[in-house]
C-alpha cells in the first residue's frame, strides 16, 4: 500500500491574480503596517530605519494572537541578544580573534537550545543569537558605540511590533465569541474525523496511512491552539489546556485502535474528548484542569544543530580575517541572521535554497529601487507608494505554502537592501557590494547546510528508532512520572516530523520505519497502564 506523505502542492499564479480574500487581506495590513514603521523611523530621524519593517515582516502572521506570540518572544530574544552582544564587546574589545569564537559559541548554543523548544518558544533563542551577533558585528569598528547600537537596534524592533500589533487589531474581525466558535468547531470536526476511521475500520487495526494522517491532523491542531486562544483573553487560560487534553484523548484513540480494540470499547473515550470541547464552549468558573506536555528533546539533533551553526560562523570569521573583505561585518551580520532563519528549519538545505531565490528577486527588485526609482523620489510618501505594491506581492506569496520561504526573504530583505534615509540614499556602489555580502551569506549558509552534518532522511528515521526505543524501555521504571498523553504527544510529534522530511528514504523505508514507531506508541501504553496499575495494587 503506498504511503501518501504529503497533497500536492497547487502550481501556477493563481495566488497571484486569483488570491483569497483572507490572502488578499493579509497582504494588505502587513505591507501597510511594514510601510508605517518606516515612514514612522524616518520621521524620528533613525539612523537605519529600514529595520522597522524587517521586524514587521518577522512578525507578521495570519492570525491576531499568532502575531502577538511572536512579538512577545521576539522582545524576548532582542532584550536577551543586546545584552550578551555589550557584554561580549566589553569582554573582547577589538580583538576580533576572541570575539568571533564567543560570537560562535553564542550562536551555536542557542541553536542548539532552540530545537528543544516548539512554537515561538524556540524562536526567541533564535532572536537572541542572531541580535547578539548583530549588533557585536556591527561594533566591530567602533566598540565604544555598542550601547548605541543596542538601543537603536531594540527601538526598531519594539516599533516594527508595535506598528504590527496596531494594525491586525484594527484590522481585526473575530470577536471572542467569533474565536471560540471557530476553535470548537474545529476540534468537534477532528474528532468526528477520528470517530468515523475507527468506526469504518471496525476491530481491524488502522493502516499506516490512515494512522499517520490523523496525527498530522491532530498534531496540526495542536500547534494552533496556543495561538488561538490568545484571542480569547487572559480570562480563557484553561481553554488551551482541554484543547490539548481532548487532542490527546484522539491521541489514545489512535494507539489503542493501532492494537484492535473494538471501536464500541472506545466510545467512551470520545465522550472524554467531547467533554473537554464542551467546557471550552462553555467555560465554568473555577475550573482547575491542567495539561502539561513537552515537545520531544533529542539531544545529538541538537548538538549536530549547535555545532554546523558554530562552525559556519566560525569559517565566515576566517574567510574575513584571510581576506580582510571591507564588507566582513556586513557578510557576518546577514550569515548570523540566515543562520538564524535556517537553523530549526525541517530540510535546511532545502530551505537555503529557496531563500536564495526569494533573496535573488528582492536584489533584483532593489536594483530597480536604488537605479532608478530613488533618484527620482524626493518624498518618504512618495518612496512608501512605490514599495507598496510589491510588498503586497510578496505578502501574497508569504501566504503560498510552497513560496513562503522565497517570500519570507523577498519581504524582509527588500527594505534593508533599498536602504532608505532621510540624509540621502544609498549609491550604486555601497548597493552592489551590500548585495554581494548577502548573497554571499546565503550561498555560504548554503554550503554549510549541505556540508557540515547535512540532514540524511534515513539517518533521521534510524536515530528515532533509537530514541523511541530507549523512552520505551525507560517507561518501565516505577520511578518515571510519565503519563499516556504525554508519551503519546511525544511520539505523535516525533512521527509527524518524520513524515514530512523523511520523503527522501523511500516509500517502502518510511512505512517500514513508521510502524515500527506505531507499534512502540501502542506497547508504551500498556506499559504506563500496567505501571500504574502495579503502583495502586502493589504496596511499595
Amino acid at each position: 500500500m503506498a504511503l501518501k506523505v504529503a497533497a500536492p502542492a497547487s502550481g501556477g499564479l493563481k495566488w497571484l491574480y486569483a488570491p483569497s480574500w483572507s490572502n488578499v487581506a493579509f497582504a494588505l495590513r502587513t505591507a501597510a503596517a511594514a510601510l508605517l514603521s518606516l515612514l514612522i523611523a524616518m520621521w524620528l530621524e533613525l539612523d537605519s530605519p529600514q529595520w522597522a519593517p524587517l521586524t514587521v515582516w518577522v512578525v507578521a502572521t495570519s492570525t491576531r494572537g499568532e502575531t502577538l506570540s511572536k512579538a512577545r518572544w521576539r522582545l524576548v530574544g532582542t532584550a536577551t541578544g543586546c545584552v550578551i552582544s555589550i557584554c561580549a564587546i566589553a569582554c573582547f574589545p577589538q580583538q576580533p580573534g576572541l570575539l568571533i569564537p564567543a560570537l560562535a559559541l553564542w550562536v551555536g548554543c542557542c541553536s542548539a537550545g532552540a530545537t528543544f523548544f516548539d512554537g515561538y518558544r524556540r524562536y526567541a533563542f533564535l532572536v537572541a543569537s542572531f541580535t547578539g551577533a548583530i549588533i557585536a558585528s556591527g561594533a566591530f569598528s567602533s566598540p565604544l558605540s555598542v550601547f548605541e547600537i543596542s538601543i537603536s537596534r531594540g527601538t526598531y524592533i519594539v516599533l516594527g511590533i508595535l506598528c504590527e500589533a496596531a494594525m491586525a487589531t484594527i484590522t481585526s474581525r473575530n470577536p471572542e465569541g467569533t474565536v471560540r466558535g471557530q476553535l470548537v468547531a474545529r476540534l468537534d470536526d477532528i474528532t468526528s474525523d477520528v470517530a468515523t476511521v475507527i468506526e469504518r475500520a471496525g476491530s481491524a487495526p488502522l493502516s499506516i496511512q490512515q494512522e499517520s494522517e490523523l496525527l498530522a491532523d491532530v498534531m496540526a491542531m495542536n500547534a494552533r491552539v496556543e495561538f488561538e486562544v490568545l484571542d480569547l483573553g487572559p480570562d480563557s487560560r484553561r481553554a488551551v489546556d482541554h484543547a490539548r487534553g481532548a487532542l490527546s484523548v484522539l491521541l489514545v484513540i489512535l494507539a489503542k485502535a493501532r492494537v484492535g480494540v473494538a471501536p464500541g470499547a472506545l466510545r467512551d473515550e470520545l465522550t472524554r474528548a467531547r467533554d473537554h470541547i464542551d467546557a471550552i464552549a462553555h467555560p465554568r468558573r473555577g475550573d482547575r484542569f491542567r495539561f502539561s506536555a513537552h515537545s520531544p528533546r533529542q539531544a545529538i539533533e541538537a548538538a549536530r544543530v549547535g555545532a554546523r551553526t558554530a562552525l559556519g560562523i566560525l569559517g565566515a570569521g576566517l574567510l574575513w580575517d584571510v581576506t580582510a573583505w571591507t564588507e566582513g561585518p556586513s557578510f557576518i551580520s546577514f550569515l548570523s541572521l540566515i543562520g538564524g532563519l535556517m537553523a530549526t528549519r525541517e530540510v535546511p538545505a532545502v530551505a537555503a535554497r529557496d531563500f536564495l531565490v526569494g533573496a535573488l528577486w528582492s536584489v533584483a527588485v532593489a536594483s530597480l529601487f536604488v537605479f532608478i526609482v530613488m533618484p527620482a523620489v524626493t518624498a518618504p510618501e512618495c518612496l512608501a507608494y512605490c514599495l507598496f505594491w510589491p510588498m503586497v506581492v510578496g505578502g501574497l506569496a508569504g501566504r503560498e505554502a510552497r513560496l513562503s520561504t522565497h517570500a519570507m526573504a523577498f519581504n524582509m530583505f527588500l527594505p534593508v537592501l533599498i536602504a532608505p534615509r532621510n540624509g540621502g540614499r544609498v549609491d550604486e556602489i555601497a548597493f552592489i557590494n551590500g548585495s554581494m555580502a548577502f548573497l554571499a551569506a546565503i550561498i555560504y549558509e548554503r554550503f554549510i547546510l549541505s556540508t557540515v552534518f547535512p540532514f540524511d532522511a534515513l539517518d533521521h528515521l534510524q536515530r528515532t528508532d533509537r530514541w523511541v526505543r530507549r523512552q520505551l524501555r525507560l517507561l518501565r521504571r516505577t520511578t518515571t512520572r510519565v503519563t499516556v498523553s504525554q508519551w503519546l504527544h511525544e511520539n505523535a510529534a516525533s512521527m509527524v516530523r518524520s513524515v514530512r522530511t523523511c520523503r527522501g528514504a523511500g516509500e517502502n523505508v518510511l512505512e517500514y520505519y513508521l510502524g515500527r514507531h506505531l507499534q512502540a506508541m501502542a506497547l508504551g501504553v500498556r506499559v504506563i497502564e500496567l505501571r500504574n496499575e502495579a503502583r495502586r495494587t502493589i504496596p511499595n
